[in-house]
């Protein structure tokens, strides 16, 4: 019993030396980019995964790439690349043009509708660059 006793406050001796408050304070915002451009191929077939790749520019080096905001609405996608945006003053302010990717997997047989964010318009209006890449089968690629 007292060995099990010894083991159960070197645990709590553990968890409690241990700190695991964030000590780095390190402030930052989440900001959606406006893409610059697009890679999708002109067709999908259904059952493949394809790789989507856009471009856009990071304003300085507080900029860093975080993720993809990715809606799905029926055959309609939403895509928008969130990026980091460290509150710093050590910030390099030469933009830099960056290509990210994401894997598309075709799981429907309609034409897709992307919907790639642009930014705002003067209005404050979310503006998307919109493509449409059909589906076709397989059998009809080795009939051409």
């Amino acid at each position: 019993m007292k060995k099990y006793a010894f083991l159960f406050l070197v645990f709590i001796a553990t968890l409690t030396s241990c700190s695991i408050e964030d000590d780095d304070n390190t402030q930052y915002s989440v900001e959606f980019m406006p893409i610059e451009s697009v890679e999708v191929p002109e067709y999908f077939i259904y059952g493949e995964t394809y790789e989507i790749a856009m471009t856009y520019t990071q304003p300085s080096s507080c900029y860093l790439f975080r993720d993809f905001y990715y809606s799905i609405e029926g055959n309609e996608r939403t895509v928008a690349i969130e990026n980091n945006v460290y509150l710093s003053d050590a910030c390099v302010e030469e933009p830099e043009s960056v290509t990210v990717s994401f894997d598309f997997n075709v799981t429907g047989n309609e034409t897709y509708l992307f919907k790639f964010y642009q930014g705002k318009d003067e209005d404050g209006v979310d503006q998307f660059h919109l493509v449409e890449v059909p589906v076709i089968d397989s059998r009809s690629i080795l009939e051409d």
